[in-house]
């Protein structure tokens, strides 16, 4: 099953080199294509870390509900 950071590892370099090869063939010359063409894997390492963040799902929902309906109890 391919998930979303899977898809990000490969459009990075795809992106990266495919950008250059159409700035390159439009008439930019390749020591400012690349640097142009930089920007899209950037943006897309920057919405992969910082917009759709990885995170650690370490408790189930039911663990959850069942910890803080603990923590409310009286005591005796």
């Amino acid at each position: 099953m391919t998930g979303y950071y899977d898809l990000i590892l490969g459009l990075i370099p795809l992106s990266l080199i495919g950008v250059t090869g159409v700035l390159s063939l439009v008439g930019f010359s390749v020591t400012s294509a690349v640097p142009l063409a930089a920007s899209i894997p950037v943006a897309l390492i920057g919405h992969a870390l910082f917009v759709n963040s990885p995170v650690d799902d370490t408790q189930s929902p039911t663990e959850t509900v069942e910890s803080s309906s603990k923590s409310f109890e009286p005591a005796d």
